[in-house]
């Protein structure tokens, strides 16, 4: 992996950490708005957003959607937004298959605060990065991730490779990560990797710790392998282009 450095340790309790790095090219190939469109790119970690006692509440939310289901390898998705779960080797819409027995699993409390939580980082990451959070829109998709030590199964299950998020999901331009579990206590492997030319950089999940970063090149990443344990998540991500932009998640 050639050198590492840590950019956040899980003892850490940071309140902004943030680094600038050179916008990537890859906004040129994307309609521009005036005013979220990065211009200032780079990657933020603040444990100063949400709190542990949150980040508990919503990884029950987690477990309990995804105890309706589950991958038959190691990453299992909850997307409340689409209603898609992992079930096995394939994606149900949960919303569908388990109609209104979904009222049994999640309440209006829950949906209300994945609302919270998303406009509070939405409106971090745009003080951040010096734009309007009203410029910014919710895009999918927006999703819980459950990983552990079993084998892949699918393609789905190997979440380990290196990617940039604006080339696989294209309305990307601000991505976060919410993590709901803590590295070296309730998971091992599995931290966070941004893959810099120069050196990777490692952010370690800890309960309530936002990471967030722009989508580019600038901030091409993996996750390691979870060794053992379960490393609970939520990605929320932001586009500039309105026509990309989704709600919030309701509960029907």
């Amino acid at each position: 992996d050639g050198v590492t450095e840590v950019l956040a340790h899980r003892s850490d309790s940071l309140r902004d950490k943030f680094v600038e790095i050179p916008c990537s090219e890859d906004y040129d190939s994307h309609r521009r708005f005036e005013g979220c469109t990065p211009r200032r790119c780079g990657r933020g970690v603040s444990d100063a957003i949400i709190t542990r006692e949150e980040a508990e509440r919503i990884r029950r939310i987690a477990e309990r959607g995804l105890s309706l289901g589950g991958s038959d390898g190691g990453a299992s998705i909850l997307d409340l937004h689409s209603g898609a779960l992992s079930l096995g080797k394939h994606f149900v819409n949960l919303y569908r298959y388990f109609g209104d027995k979904i009222h049994d699993i999640f309440t209006e409390e829950d949906f209300a605060l994945y609302r919270d939580v998303r406009q509070r980082i939405q409106q971090r990451i745009a003080h951040v990065f010096g734009i309007s959070s009203s410029s910014m829109y919710l895009t999918k998709p927006t999703f819980f991730s459950r990983m552990n030590s079993t084998e892949a199964k699918t393609t789905h299950d190997e979440y380990w490779h290196p990617h940039v998020d604006k080339v696989t999901y294209g309305s990307f331009d601000y991505t976060s990560l919410l993590y709901l579990s803590d590295y070296t206590q309730d998971f091992g492997g599995g931290r966070f990797v941004f893959l810099d030319a120069d050196s990777n950089k490692t952010v370690e999940p800890r309960a309530g710790r936002v990471s967030f970063f722009t989508s580019g090149s600038e901030n091409l990443h993996r996750v390691e392998k979870v060794h053992w344990g379960t490393r609970f998540a939520i990605t929320i991500s932001f586009t500039c282009n309105p026509e990309h932009g989704i709600g919030d998640p309701v509960l029907l």
